[in-house]
């Protein structure tokens, strides 16, 4: 595998687990407030490993976190941060 093939494959795990992580804390939460929920800080962090995409995803199809301001400006501010981290480091690599 080149590197490239590498990274990306990485991503696509990394946005996968953030997807599911999404899903899991939404039908947490309509279990109610007796459950184990996933932390906020927890989701940001995800998002700042490159799962932006996966999050963002996740809180359309599950309808989950759209309400909360943060969620609706910080992750759309993520996903481009994210996408200009990647860009900058595959013009240093090449």
């Amino acid at each position: 595998m080149t590197p490239a093939q590498i990274i990306m494959t990485l991503l696509a795990i990394i946005n996968l687990l953030a997807f599911f992580m999404m899903g899991r804390d939404k039908r947490q939460s309509v279990r109610g407030k007796d459950t184990e929920r996933t932390p906020e800080g927890l989701i940001f962090f995800w998002v700042a490993l490159f799962g932006s995409i996966g999050v963002y995803t996740g809180m359309q199809i599950f309808r989950h976190k759209t309400r909360k301001w943060y969620f609706q400006i910080g992750i759309p501010l993520l996903i481009l941060q994210n996408l200009a981290t990647l860009y900058l480091v595959s013009q240093f690599i090449s």
